[in-house]
């Protein structure tokens, strides 16, 4: 395979600045004075100044002329709130459905638990799927059917008894003995991941894996749907790779959790 030059991004450092500020801002209990904003992030610190000055301005930060100080303002949250409000959200989070579908060519669909043991699809991609699976959106199962199932139950607070009533009235083509299903819990705990081969339908592999609101309860899952002939092991692996990367992104922005530089 021949070497591919990536095109370097041309970052506009202004912007970069503005928004490292807001971060360290966000991530601060107290208000902060300018000569240690300008230390801590090592910028300049009348470029330091003129940023504030800049995020003052639009309601983004708040100055307090008393203290010297600067500390997050509301402007930041009402940004927030609009972003998270449903159709808002779903929008962001469909480029990451698309990655997913295009890079392994199956379908992507994003559920949110809408009752104690109801979800419903309110997005999904088959812009790569080889063979697409049509869902409409609005569409609406029991909580724990198949892989998406598996990723609620073992975040539930619920206790065996109460998974397995649960659990005995939901109608699927291929269902697991509950025993067998309750006792592959822990493994999707420690791997936030889950996988339903053929058990919700026969002939398809769904992995999925939840994506957690700001109180650690799982509120919606990303999941990947692929003909099961079609998948090998690697294929598998790579598909539980992506979903719970894309859940991970999505829990941290909703709870806040500012992202590595790294990645």
């Amino acid at each position: 395979m021949g070497s591919e030059t990536v095109p370097q991004t041309k970052l506009v450092g202004a912007l970069v600045g503005g928004i490292s500020v807001l971060r360290y801002l966000s991530a601060s209990n107290n208000p902060i004075g300018v000569t240690q904003v300008a230390r801590d992030l090592s910028i300049n610190p009348s470029t330091c100044f003129n940023l504030l000055r800049t995020l003052v301005h639009e309601g983004l930060v708040v100055f307090n002329p008393d203290t010297k100080t600067y500390q997050i303002g509301l402007g930041l949250v009402e940004i927030a709130h609009s972003a998270l409000n449903g159709a808002s959200l779903v929008r962001m989070i469909q480029p990451l459905l698309d990655r997913i579908s295009a890079e392994n060519q199956v379908t992507a669909t994003l559920w949110q638990k809408v009752r104690e043991d109801r979800v419903m699809l309110i997005a999904t991609s088959g812009s790569g799927a080889v063979i697409s699976i049509h869902m409409n959106i609005g569409q609406r199962l029991p909580c724990f059917v198949g892989a998406m199932g598996r990723c609620f139950a073992a975040f539930s607070n619920m206790n065996k008894a109460q998974l397995k009533a649960a659990y005995s009235k939901i109608r699927i083509e291929n269902p697991v003995p509950f025993e067998d299903w309750y006792a592959g819990l822990p493994e999707v705990r420690e791997k936030s991941c889950a996988i339903d081969e053929g058990n919700f339908s026969r002939g398809f592999t769904t992995i999925s894996s939840p994506v957690f609101d700001t109180e650690g309860h799982p509120t919606m899952t990303i999941s990947a749907v692929a003909v099961t002939a079609q998948l090998d092991r690697s294929e598998i692996e790579r598909l539980e790779n992506a979903v719970r990367n894309a859940a991970a992104q999505i829990t941290a922005a909703v709870q806040g959790i500012p992202r590595s530089n790294s990645s």
